[in-house]
Parts: C-alpha cells; sequence; structure tokens
C-alpha cells in the first residue's frame, strides 16, 4: 500500500455522487484535491465541509474549477491555467459522467444521445489527453475512469448509454496499451446499480421512476464505488488493478436483479 499523502487528485464531476465520495475519501488520506464539476456552488459547499470536518488541513489543499468537461476549449484552458503548484497531477479520476433517457433506439432524443457522448465519451478523451501528457514526462501517475456494467454488455432502451460506457472500457483497455513501458497505471471501476442522482438525471428529475430503480433490492452507494477507487490507487506501484466489476450483492447483471417483495 502507498500513501497518497500531499498527491495531487483531479477527480472530475466532483459535486454529487461517486465524484463527491471520491472527494471525501481522498481527503481523508491526505490528498491535495482538484475538484471540477459544473455546478461550482456544489463545489463550494463540499470544501467548506471538508475544512469544517477537518478532511483537509487548510484551504491551501483544495482547488475548485467550474468545468464542463463536453467543452474542449474549457478543457484545455482549466488545465494551462492551473497555478504551477498544482500542474503535477498524480491522480485523474475521470467520474463526470451521466444518462439519458430509457428509449428505443428509433425513438430516442437526439439530445440525450449528444449529451451522453460529449459528457461519457469526448468529456473523459479532452481530460485525459490534457493531463496524461505530463505524468508521462514525469514518470508518475494513475487514471482511474468511471465506467459502468452497462459498457459490458447492452440491455433494452440503455442503446447508447450502454454504447457510451463500452468506449470507456475500450478507451481504457487502449490507454493501458499505449502507457506499457512507463510507470503510468491506468484502471477502469464498473460499477452496477448505485443509488445517486444517476436515475434521476437519467428520467429528466422524474423521481418517482427513479425511486422504482432501486425498490427491494439494497444498492452500492457512492461510498462503497469510492473505497474501491481508493483501494485501486493506494496498491504498490508495482501492481495495477486494470478492471473492477463492482455490484450489489442482489445484482447478476446489468438487467438481473433480485427484488424483495414488497
Amino acid at each position: 500500500m502507498i500513501s497518497i499523502q500531499d498527491r495531487i487528485v483531479l477527480i472530475t464531476g466532483a459535486s454529487s455522487g461517486i465524484g463527491e465520495a471520491c472527494a471525501k475519501i481522498f481527503a481523508r488520506g491526505g490528498a491535495k484535491l482538484i475538484l471540477a464539476a459544473r455546478r461550482l456552488e456544489r463545489l463550494d459547499r463540499l470544501a467548506k465541509k471538508l475544512a469544517e470536518t477537518g478532511a483537509i488541513a487548510s484551504a491551501n489543499d483544495i482547488y475548485l474549477i467550474e468545468l464542463d468537461v463536453r467543452d474542449r476549449s474549457q478543457v484545455e484552458a482549466a488545465v494551462n491555467l492551473l497555478p504551477d503548484n498544482w500542474k503535477a497531477i498524480d491522480i485523474l479520476i475521470n467520474n463526470a459522467g451521466l444518462s439519458r433517457g430509457l428509449d428505443k433506439l428509433h425513438e430516442g432524443s437526439f439530445s440525450d444521445w449528444e449529451e451522453m457522448i460529449d459528457t461519457n465519451v469526448k468529456g473523459l478523451l479532452y481530460v485525459t489527453r490534457y493531463i496524461v501528457p505530463g505524468m508521462v514526462d514525469r514518470g508518475c501517475g494513475h487514471i482511474i475512469n468511471i465506467g459502468s456494467i452497462a459498457g459490458r454488455a447492452a440491455y433494452p432502451k440503455g442503446n447508447v448509454y450502454c454504447a457510451s460506457k463500452a468506449a470507456v472500457r475500450a478507451i481504457s483497455e487502449g490507454l493501458k496499451q499505449d502507457l506499457l513501458g512507463t510507470p503510468v497505471r491506468v484502471t477502469e471501476i464498473e460499477p452496477g446499480l448505485v443509488e445517486t442522482e444517476f436515475s434521476n438525471v437519467r428520467f429528466h428529475g422524474d423521481a418517482e421512476k427513479a425511486k422504482n430503480v432501486y425498490q427491494g433490492l439494497t444498492p452500492l452507494t457512492a461510498e462503497d464505488v469510492a473505497d474501491v477507487v481508493y483501494f485501486c490507487a493506494t496498491r504498490s506501484p508495482h501492481v495495477n488493478i486494470s478492471e473492477v466489476l463492482l455490484v450489489p450483492t442482489d445484482q447478476a447483471t446489468a438487467t438481473l436483479v433480485y427484488r424483495k417483495s414488497p
């Protein structure tokens, strides 16, 4: 196990869910955090909470970026404008991602498709492209991509979301091959059902539909996933955990779950 004390960790989509949980566990481990998300007010609240609970020693241990990973020029500017003492990023957690809609392909929404592809695929690529060269130059780094069980096999009405997460899996595998011969590590985490804002976002704010996704079973929490991310990041430098499929005990595949009767 290696220490992440004073390591610089960049987390995208850090304003809620898995990203927020990752921020908390890495802060407790002594890391310096770059937190990026579209909702800056939520990042501000998270930073204050981390300071109040003593998870971070001071405001100097956290750096906030209002960022939409879909916008390549924003990503480029955010990386280029990092202060010198924040540029040497040790761990990149590509967490920003979402699902929109649950429709048959021939009935799907173009805007939903574009948002998923632009965030889950292109956004991950943009951030990775601007961060990884520095890791290679320094001979140190770890990229952790948050994929999904949906990337392993398509399910009904999941078409484009599943495709976007299959892309994350392929990108992670390809990146690991491209970095072979360097000390830079690549990990993909593939969660199953996690109770976060995910389903609420998928159903465009329909709280009842979102609640039904987890009815009758015990899903993963954001903290469960963050715990696995932290585990992967703290292995000995010669160990690379390439892929982790993480599901609740009540889930066997993306669609095969056990639900208790009400």
